[in-house]
């Protein structure tokens, strides 16, 4: 089975060490990275003991290299974290020119239903600072529901942590009756 998934506007390939120049210059623009480690430029291997979130290099399962089907043109990446009991961890990164652009929507929306119409995932989950309404507002239109906030105590928080984090889900039992009724079932 083909691991790479197709949108109408996006090729999404397994990220090969080819992809690590694209990937790492994704994360040296401070206002990708805001929410993630206050806009602070990551190490080229990749390696950040003070980080706990994803920074991709080319070798990794589950993340997958964002490029348009027009130009080839790399807009970032997506990931299925398999957390190993069932459910995966939704995450992406897109470059800022691509913003508002409806990449994120698209990729996360694919890969919720690759997740679990070719993967077999059961639960899919993501993430985010409370405050990032863009992020949240891309979980809701890849099907996700808010279902808990929570509060990370951090010596060093980053701007907007006060107000939390929230987490969103889709079971697929919810993904299969969403698409039912799309195909008029």
């Amino acid at each position: 089975m083909s691991r790479e998934v197709e949108t109408p506007c996006l090729l999404l390939k397994p990220v090969i060490p080819a992809d690590r120049d694209d990937l790492f210059a994704l994360e040296q623009d401070p206002d990708v990275m805001r929410f993630l480690n206050g806009g602070r430029p990551t190490p080229p291997d990749g390696t950040d003991p003070s980080a706990d979130f994803l920074m991709p290099r080319g070798t990794e399962q589950g993340v997958w290299s964002a490029r348009e089907k027009v130009s080839s043109a790399f807009v970032g990446w997506f990931s299925l974290y398999d957390r190993g009991d069932g459910s995966a961890e939704l995450g992406y990164r897109l470059r800022r020119a691509v913003w508002r652009l409806g990449y994120a929507s698209e990729g996360a929306r694919a890969l919720v239903e690759s997740g679990f119409s070719r993967f077999g995932f059961v639960r899919i989950i993501a993430s985010t600072m409370a405050v990032n309404k863009a992020s949240r507002r891309v979980l809701e239109k890849a099907g996700l529901t808010h279902v808990g906030t929570f509060y990370v105590e951090e010596p060093d928080r980053l701007p907007g942590a006060e107000h939390s984090d929230v987490e969103y889900e889709i079971r697929r039992e919810t993904w299969d009756a969403s698409a039912q009724i799309t195909q008029g079932a």
